[in-house]
């Protein structure tokens, strides 16, 4: 049987909770919903890139590509992504934000991909991605 194996880049916290911010078994690896969060500081709390939706969204994309490589994937090997939103209007910005940085990726194909609106996430954090890759 192959091993499930959790994933926390030294750039990430510990989760607050019972959960890892990435799992890997087989050739499957399933990223955790991941927030614009700046990389791990011994003494600091957990702290958002910044208040808008750009600073956000490159650091979240940046986590979550910092635990694709930690289970030996790359963006390529990403078959779904899921984007949550918490306000509607940021739709055209986040569409935007998102083609720039997978064209600067030089992708051989984009994954399929969901956006949705979400209002649950902590005060000031505007936006969370996960992500399900399948390795070779």
């Amino acid at each position: 049987m192959t091993e499930k194996i959790a994933l926390t880049p030294n750039t990430h916290t510990a989760p607050p909770a019972r959960f890892s911010h990435g799992v890997r078994k087989g050739n499957i690896l399933q990223v955790a919903g991941q927030v614009g969060f700046l990389p791990a500081e011994e003494g600091r709390p957990p702290t958002p890139a910044g208040p808008t939706l750009r600073e956000q969204t490159l650091q979240t994309l940046a986590n979550v590509k910092a635990i694709l490589e930690e289970g030996g994937a790359s963006w390529d090997d990403v078959m779904m992504i899921r984007v949550y939103l918490t306000d509607v209007d940021h739709f055209a910005e986040m569409n935007d934000l998102y083609n720039t940085y997978f064209e600067q990726q030089a992708l051989t194909a984009p994954p399929a991909a969901r956006t949705t609106v979400y209002v649950g996430l902590p005060a000031g954090l505007l936006v969370e991605i996960d992500a399900l890759a399948v390795l070779d």
